[in-house]
């Protein structure tokens, strides 16, 4: 499959409606007015043996009559007649199918599958691109495209919105037709049988039309392609979901209850938390309903740039004013504190006819030159992140003149802004001011704070996005191989759990310090194995039926001596006989008691969800876990950064970080250990669950109390379990060139000082060769954030390290090429530090990246470069690259073929 048939569903140059028929309420003749209506300018053959013409053009007798190959069908027959339809439009040549067939309400659940099925080999086979079955089909107004079942017409706007339900695609669209919202398309994705929610985000990531992408969504069916391709789109426009939690989860269980389960939403069924982590971590702004979705995207589209969250707040409406400051507040905003200076601004300015405060009250009477001073001398005061300007409407006072004013001073200044002109119809001409202007403008003050949250929420996940993390220690080395054969040898010998020996093996080859622990079959064995360790020591009973000790008072806590030993472990089989008579009892669990006075208490888990993988989990330990309830969660890989960001959503965080009395822990080593647990569920694919509680963590580090771990069943496959690719590790290499000892190694986000430092070693001749003509000495962070930061699934970049200093690694050459979607060619870019060229390393570089790039599948590799760069064109000829030039560019263009 290739992205490039995407085109053919989106602009398509013809069409052609497979089942076109004469009733008015058949999804055919449906599909034929829409189509007519809609203005599109190519030809539309409606394909029907039941009439001579339908909507006025005439029709055809079947899909190999038609007299050319459609770029764009649309099956409206029935569903069981598609896979045939598909059959046929492949023979002519179609390149992309939108299938509206629905499924009748009395078919089982085994035939719909097997359909889907059949119509899912005929696009592979076929190489068309396929969108459906079932659902409303596609709008794109600004081609003049409507091939959807929709009711009414859509306005031609910067705003795509992607649905899997067919009722919101109607709703929607009714309520920006009523609220004069524009679309530069809307889809409806029906059953994803080819076409699903990462396609659509990698056209919509890349289409001019496009200024933001807004979705609805309830389930994924492959998380590591809809993870690459947010990521991908989030970084270049705001990307906006919707999607219902907990009610979309009972409602689930209860059709598995009833026997109706939709097999494909419960295969994808994950909580609702975790789809939250999942768009938190790809740069998505989730929002609650579809105002908010419209409102968020309106903003978002003019967003300036958004410093914090300290807002100063303008009225002529004392109520109104204060309604706006107790939902910023109550929302966790803060209003901002104005300076003397401004104060006095406001006095001079304002003849002293203000409140004298934040929220700045004017007189009801307002005109357009004070809303104006106002808002100069706020936007000046450095403690004033943002503002919101609002009027009330009274009788003999202008709103407009007073809009007109603002506009005029937000045209001469790239600060962010919000409007309210309180009251539905009397200030609506006021609104259409600002909206002319690209001003975000509200009919409420809560709607206006609500947008602002909205607006705080993405610039945080913007930033998490694009951050820099800290360099982890240089001494962290797991022992993968030894965790690896621990859970081998458990699944071999089909256990579900590792005992406490191996759980602690598992965590000692990541570097999680554990009490000392020994297993033991007997008293007698249990006191010698605590006269090793040491007292005092802790006795727990080992047992399959018996998973959690404490629940059922088997364990024995702070025992000193042998004889108190003995008589724990006595009364340990007395209690357990008397509570649990059917439990298989294995023995005794010893452990030195782990002395942390004061010391908080954690908890660290991780298990495989069926949908996103391996999901980490952090909070508030102990035996009260599940009664405080305070924890996150978030998705591997991990870095310094992303571990920081997931503490601070606990609220033990607060209390980590120190009290009277009592110093901060540890957080730097608290992070580390979440990572060693991320990199632990990345390495070793055998895990299925780990739980560490609890955790102490104090101002000495942190240590593990008790850890279980599951392994996954002998003969489950757990290949590509990640939403989110992992550093290529398996990548490194060390090469000697001319005496150098260099790693080549994939970049990383952390290599971002670096790589700074190696982009100003470059020679001006060697920065205009790199980027084209353009000679940059300055790189701020979200080019680098670029150049460093890729997504695994979609780019490589890898860099020549040289490390003449202990740890002191330098970036002496990078060669990076991004991959398409389609996987089929990518395209390079190399450059070496000026002082080491002519010695062989972009030789090395060009090697590595070809090797990668065809064990990956790419079909050829590409690159340009400028007419002099006669050093890049030899080692392009070297590698066997065809170079020629391109008259219309004016650039060399380099192509190898690698796989065929």
């Amino acid at each position: 499959m290739t992205k490039t048939n995407l085109d053919c569903l989106f602009e398509p140059k013809s069409v052609a409606v497979v089942g076109a028929a004469t009733n008015p309420a058949h999804p055919g003749n449906i599909v034929m007015r829409n189509l007519i209506s809609g203005g599109f300018s190519g030809p539309v053959m409606p394909v029907s043996s039941e009439a001579e013409a339908i909507a006025g053009v005439l029709t055809y007798p079947d899909v190999k009559a038609l007299p050319k190959a459609p770029d764009l069908a649309v099956i409206c027959s029935e569903v069981e007649q598609a896979p045939e339809e598909l059959e046929k439009l492949g023979e002519r040549g179609a390149r992309g199918v939108i299938v509206l067939s629905s499924f009748p309400p009395g078919m089982e659940m085994e035939r719909r599958q097997e359909l889907e099925q059949r119509m899912r080999q005929i696009s592979l086979r076929r190489g068309f691109r396929m969108l459906g079955p079932k659902g409303m089909g596609l709008i794109a107004p600004s081609r003049g495209l409507n091939a959807s079942l929709a009711h009414t017409t859509a306005l031609s706007g910067k705003i795509a919105f992607a649905t899997e339900s067919d009722s919101l695609f109607t709703t929607v669209l009714d309520w920006a037709s009523s609220n004069a919202v524009g679309f530069s398309c809307l889809v409806s994705l029906g059953r994803r049988v080819d076409v699903a929610f990462s396609d659509i985000l990698d056209y919509l990531g890349c289409d001019p039309q496009t200024r933001s992408i807004l979705l609805y969504m309830e389930t994924t069916t492959n998380a590591r392609k809809f993870m690459s391709a947010a990521r991908a789109a989030a970084r270049n426009k705001p990307l906006l979901v919707i999607r219902p939690g907990r009610a979309l989860e009972r409602i689930q269980e209860d059709l598995r209850r009833l026997g109706l389960e939709d097999e494909q939403k419960l295969s994808c069924k994950g909580r609702d938390v975790i789809y939250d982590m999942a768009f938190r971590r790809a740069g998505m702004l989730r929002v609650d309903s579809i105002d908010d979705l419209f409102d968020a995207a309106q903003t978002l589209n003019h967003l300036q740039p958004l410093r914090g969250n300290r807002m100063a707040i303008i009225t002529n409406g004392a109520s109104a004013g204060t309604l706006a400051a107790d939902a910023l507040l109550s929302g966790g905003g803060e209003l901002a504190s104005l300076s003397p200076e401004t104060i006095e601004g406001l006095d001079t300015a304002l003849g002293g006819r203000w409140t004298g405060a934040n929220p700045v009250g004017l007189r009801f009477d307002a005109d357009g030159e004070q809303y104006a001073a106002a808002l100069k001398l706020l936007l000046k005061d450095k403690g004033v992140d943002t503002a919101l300007v609002m009027h009330v409407p009274f009788a003999g006072v202008s709103d407009t003149e007073a809009a007109e004013a603002v506009a005029a001073v937000l045209k001469r200044v790239k600060r962010m802004v919000l409007t309210a002109w309180l009251g539905s119809n009397a200030s609506r001409k006021a609104r259409q001011i600002f909206v002319a202007d690209g001003i975000p403008t509200y009919e409420t003050p809560e709607q206006a704070i609500r947008a602002f949250f909205y607006m705080d929420d993405y610039r945080r996940g913007q930033e998490l996005l694009m951050q820099t993390p800290d360099s982890l220690p240089g001494d962290f080395f797991p022992d993968t191989s030894k965790a690896r054969q621990v859970a081998a040898k458990a699944r071999e010998e089909e256990r579900t759990y590792l005992d406490a020996l191996e759980a602690e093996a598992v965590l000692a080859a990541y570097g999680v310090p554990m009490v000392e622990t020994r297993i033991t079959k007997s008293a007698r064995e249990a006191v010698i194995a605590a006269d090793e360790l040491g007292y005092p020591v802790a006795v727990k009973l080992r047992s399959p039926q018996i998973p959690h000790p404490f629940e059922v008072g088997v364990v024995a806590l702070d025992l000193e001596g042998p004889e108190k030993v003995w008589e724990a472990a006595a009364g340990i089989l007395v209690r357990a006989a008397r509570e649990r008579p059917d439990a298989y009892i294995e023995g005794f669990t010893i452990q030195r008691m782990g002395r942390r006075p004061g010391a908080h208490e954690l908890f660290l888990s991780a298990n495989v969800d069926p949908v996103f993988g391996p999901v980490i989990r952090f909070g508030h330990g102990g035996l009260a876990r599940d009664m405080i309830q305070d924890k996150a969660l978030t998705l591997p890989p991990l870095n310094m950064n992303l571990a920081r960001e997931l503490i601070s959503r606990t609220r033990i965080s607060k209390l980590l970080s120190g009290a009277p009395g009592q110093p901060a822990a540890d957080i730097d080593d608290i992070c580390l250990t979440l990572i060693q647990i991320s990199q632990l569920f990345i390495d070793v694919p055998e895990l299925d669950s780990l739980d560490i509680n609890p955790l102490f963590a104090d101002h000495e580090g942190v240590l593990a109390l008790n850890a279980k771990i599951s392994v996954r069943a002998k003969d489950a496959v757990a290949t590509g379990r990640l939403a989110i690719r992992p550093y290529p590790k398996e990548l490194e290499e060390v090469v000697m060139l001319n005496d150098l000892r260099i790693t080549l190694r994939p970049i990383r986000p952390e290599d971002e000082p670096t790589h700074a430092e190696f982009l100003s070693r470059l020679s001006d001749d060697d920065l205009r060769l790199r980027f084209f003509g353009v000679v940059r000495r300055e790189f701020g962070h979200k080019d680098m954030a670029r150049f460093t930061q890729i997504d695994y699934d979609r780019e490589m970049a890898f860099i020549a390290s040289l490390e003449e200093k202990p740890g002191q690694p330098e970036t002496i050459g990078v060669i990076q090429t991004s991959f398409p979607p389609d996987k089929e060619e990518g395209e390079f870019a190399i450059v070496v530090r000026s002082d080491l060229k002519g010695q062989g390393l972009g030789k090395l570089l060009m090697e590595k990246m070809i090797r990668y790039a065809k064990d990956r599948g790419a079909k050829r590799l590409a690159g340009q470069t400028m007419l002099e760069n006669r050093t890049m064109q030899d080692l392009a000829e070297r590698f066997g690259f065809s170079v020629h030039f391109d008259q219309e560019e004016e650039t060399i263009n380099m192509v190898l073929t690698l796989n065929e």
